[in-house]
């Protein structure tokens, strides 16, 4: 096995897209971001309630809900999820992380995931990015609204059946957090 290069990463990478890489697209067309204040309002603790700035920074929130979105799509467990970002390119990729940066772990996962529980957020949440996803990638689906799944059109049937509606796609995590 030789070396890694500096550029080994990028040129998986660039075969990844060129085959249709799904997460590619999800990130293009879903505007994470816009999710940032109401995410941090209900998981960051204020300033002024903070008993000292030591410890460690939090990992960024658009991070976690990246990954939460990963852990739906592909019907991970917590602990799967993390693996699966440690191991898959693609992963990593989406979630905007370099090889360098600090992996959220499967406990990190479920307690933002129970913070967003108990600000009832979970449901909320998902239906803003289905309906992003819906608005921006399928523009064909956003008015019918039926019942395919977002992420057998995406990448065709492998992927686990989920419905258009924000609530059924997501809806484990409204069960197990609310």
């Amino acid at each position: 096995m030789g070396q890694l290069g500096f550029f080994d990463a990028d040129s998986r990478l660039a075969v990844i897209s060129a085959k249709g890489d799904p997460l590619e697209k999800i990130a293009r067309v879903v505007p994470f971001e816009s999710f940032r204040a109401e995410i941090e309002a209900a998981v960051l603790t204020p300033a002024n309630e903070k008993k000292s700035n030591a410890g460690r920074k939090p990992i960024d929130v658009i991070v976690m809900f990246r990954m939460l979105v990963l852990q739906s799509l592909y019907n991970l467990s917590d602990e799967q999820v993390e693996y699966q970002v440690r191991d898959r390119l693609s992963f990593t990729r989406f979630l905007r992380l370099g090889i360098e940066d600090r992996i959220p772990d499967g406990t990190t996962l479920w307690l933002f995931r129970e913070a967003l529980g108990k600000a009832g957020l979970i449901e909320k949440l998902f239906e803003r990015f289905s309906q992003h996803l819906e608005a921006r990638a399928f523009p064909e689906k956003a008015e019918s609204r039926d019942s395919h799944s977002i992420a057998s059109q995406i990448q065709g049937s492998d992927w686990q059946e989920a419905s258009m509606d924000g609530k059924a796609l997501f809806g484990r995590f409204a069960q197990t957090s609310g």
